[in-house]
């Protein structure tokens, strides 16, 4: 990926020893950098409007203010700012729960470093990451109520399919020879066919509902 300046990760969580192994893993990459480093989401909340970072990777569970509420605020606030949660926890609740609060993507602690670059690289391109433990997890248990959902041209099931494998909005275009603007019209037609807020909760709802063939 060309890019005019290293991608700025803030890592927040609330051991130690986790913050000391992730800079660590970001020395070895010349196209990432620290940007700063919190223990709780409170002090995540704080040194996000300081520092403006690109890509958080996000603890979700921590004492005073839990990564879910953190995400929520700093998705309120700074919604151009993409959160990766980067936990040991994979039940179907947390993981909806998080894409609810805005995460961009899922990843489990034991990801490997190549993995993770990989994952932040994509994240910071526009795309969502789900890890195959956490897609799994949003198919077994049913987190969202069924609903009435509006049916699904052909076209929007192949756009929604592509967005599930992590593809943006540029190769969706690429793939499928449209326009951007038209990938654009079928991206905003399917959030509002199935009553989801963001790209990623759309990925969730498609997941769980089994709403196209999930690409193996």
């Amino acid at each position: 990926m060309n890019q005019a300046h290293p991608i700025r990760i803030l890592i927040v969580d609330d051991h130690a020893m986790v913050r000391s192994g992730l800079r660590m893993f970001l020395i070895a990459f010349d196209d990432m950098e620290l940007a700063g480093e919190a223990g709780n989401g409170i002090e995540a909340v704080k040194l996000t409007g300081q520092l403006h970072p690109d890509i958080i990777l996000m603890d979700l569970i921590m004492p005073a203010m839990d990564g879910l509420m953190a995400t929520r605020e700093i998705h309120k606030k700074y919604p151009d700012i993409k959160i990766i949660a980067l936990t040991s926890f994979s039940d179907a609740q947390l993981i909806h729960d998080a894409v609810e609060a805005g995460v961009s993507g899922y990843l489990f602690k034991n990801t490997t470093a190549n993995e993770l670059a990989n994952a932040i690289r994509s994240v910071y391109g526009g795309n969502t990451i789900f890890s195959p433990e956490a897609t799994r997890a949003l198919m077994s248990k049913p987190v969202f109520e069924e609903a009435g959902f509006t049916e699904l041209t052909p076209r929007e099931k192949e756009v929604l399919t592509l967005m599930i494998t992590g593809k943006n909005n540029a190769e969706i275009s690429e793939i499928l020879s449209l326009s951007l603007s038209t990938t654009k019209f079928h991206v905003s037609n399917i959030l509002s066919k199935i009553n989801a807020r963001s790209r990623g909760e759309a990925i969730s709802i498609a997941i769980k509902n089994h709403l196209v063939k999930i690409p193996e």
